[in-house]
């Protein structure tokens, strides 16, 4: 099955699909809101929070490749409605130990453990799908798009969780979560996901399928200088991530409020970003995934040398790292759709989410081994520092450079279709 052309009528399709993602990754980002905040108040504790970060990524890096094959082999339609499923039961079993009272830290943590299995179920199967469904002259603005719903959901999702925190009980706030779920996933019952399966004749098992797909990138020096590069500065710079509600609570003496102001912020950054590269499409996307990043991590930095009594300037840097990060997300996303045929698309995907989820908990382990002698302003400031100077070595690779060129040239050429 090929792409659709320019003179297919596919708006409508690709709009209730994708905002229907966009809908279900709402509800999930209020819910992680909620719950890093309940473990950062409950706790006060870096390892805590390290810990939870860890449930959620180690689960998502094992089961990266298996979700590759099965997004190649499947239907993409029915692994997407599959894991948005499983996520929101399992979210309505953690809501009753909530309003019971009987919610333990585990508790948590196996739930953020199994969402992120579920998101290395779902991730590929969705990104593989939006190359089948606009013509890939459209490509280089999805990629744009997508950073900006995605954004837009952060801005959403930080206040709301705030609003709905400040009103009901967590285990409550935690029902917007399966209500925005079972919504999203509603356009897929409707409408088919076009994709190419792997042909019968490739079909050689998991391993084997897994494989083919690792070829792919270990074939292209490109693409693999552009995991590796991506992956060393996540591995530096993922601690701070997650100790956003504990930089808050802790050296700006804030609370909820507080924290979903900066997320707010943050997203909002993010979406001006994606508007950005929506707008200009950019052709050559290595510089826009490198710089990106660079500026990302050094104004995340910038967040942690903030001094207590200027927590408005922090918000300042905060937002400024969502819409330079945007700047380079976007294009990566494209990048890789130019650079890997449809059929092989889910499994480079996967190593993809595998690489990054791998080097993320290798971090947070470091950190959890520091314990809470370290401080969590020195953690921001040496981690954007870090990965700043990791990301930026990327732009000395001649082969991650190249990777421009070709598709480039397969962009014009589809244009030119």
């Amino acid at each position: 099955m090929t792409p659709v052309s320019e003179n297919t009528a596919w708006h409508l399709r690709f709009c209730l699909i994708f905002g229907g993602q966009a809908l279900s990754l709402c509800g999930s980002s209020l819910t992680q809101f909620v719950l890093m905040w309940w473990i950062a108040d409950t706790t006060g504790s870096i390892t805590a929070l390290s810990a939870a970060g860890l449930a959620a990524l180690l689960p998502h890096a094992v089961i990266s490749p298996l979700g590759g094959v099965l997004a190649d082999r499947y239907s993409r339609r029915a692994l997407m409605l599959a894991a948005d499923t499983i996520s929101a039961v399992c979210m309505t079993v953690l809501i009753a130990l909530f309003v019971t009272g009987h919610v333990a830290l585990w508790h948590v943590y196996g739930m953020m453990a199994v969402r992120g299995a579920m998101q290395a179920i779902q991730e590929p199967a969705a990104v593989a799908s939006l190359g089948m469904l606009v013509p890939r002259s459209f490509l280089p603005r999805v990629g744009g798009l997508q950073q900006t719903l995605q954004s837009l959901t952060q801005v959403v999702a930080a206040p709301l969780g705030a609003v709905v925190m400040s009103v009901l009980p967590v285990g409550w706030a935690l029902s917007v979560d399966v209500a925005t779920a079972l919504l999203g996933t509603a356009p897929l019952l409707f409408f088919r996901v076009p994709q190419n399966p792997i042909p019968a004749e490739q079909r050689t098992g998991v391993v084997g399928e897994f494989t083919d797909g690792l070829r792919a990138v270990t074939g292209s020096r490109g693409l693999t200088h552009l995991f590796l590069v991506l992956a060393a500065g996540l591995l530096v710079v993922m601690p701070s991530l997650t100790l956003v509600p504990l930089l808050v609570k802790e050296h700006f003496a804030g609370g909820p409020g507080k924290v979903a102001l900066m997320e707010g912020v943050s997203g909002a950054g993010m979406i001006i970003g994606g508007m950005i590269v929506t707008a200009l499409a950019p052709r050559r996307q290595v510089p826009w995934v490198l710089w990106g990043m660079v500026l990302a991590c050094l104004t995340l930095g910038l967040t942690g040398a903030t001094p207590a009594t200027l927590f408005g300037v922090a918000v300042f840097w905060w937002g400024v790292s969502g819409l330079t990060y945007s700047l380079s997300a976007a294009p990566c996303m494209v990048l890789l759709q130019l650079s890997v045929d449809n059929h092989l698309l889910g499994r480079v995907q996967s190593l993809f989410n595998m690489t990054l989820s791998l080097a993320a908990p290798v971090g947070l382990a470091f950190l959890m081994l520091l314990g809470d002698s370290a401080d969590v302003r020195t953690v921001f400031v040496t981690a954007g520092l870090l990965a700043a100077a990791v990301t930026a070595l990327g732009i000395l690779s001649p082969a991650l450079r190249a990777l421009d060129g070709k598709t480039a040239r397969g962009s014009r050429g589809a244009g030119n279709a």
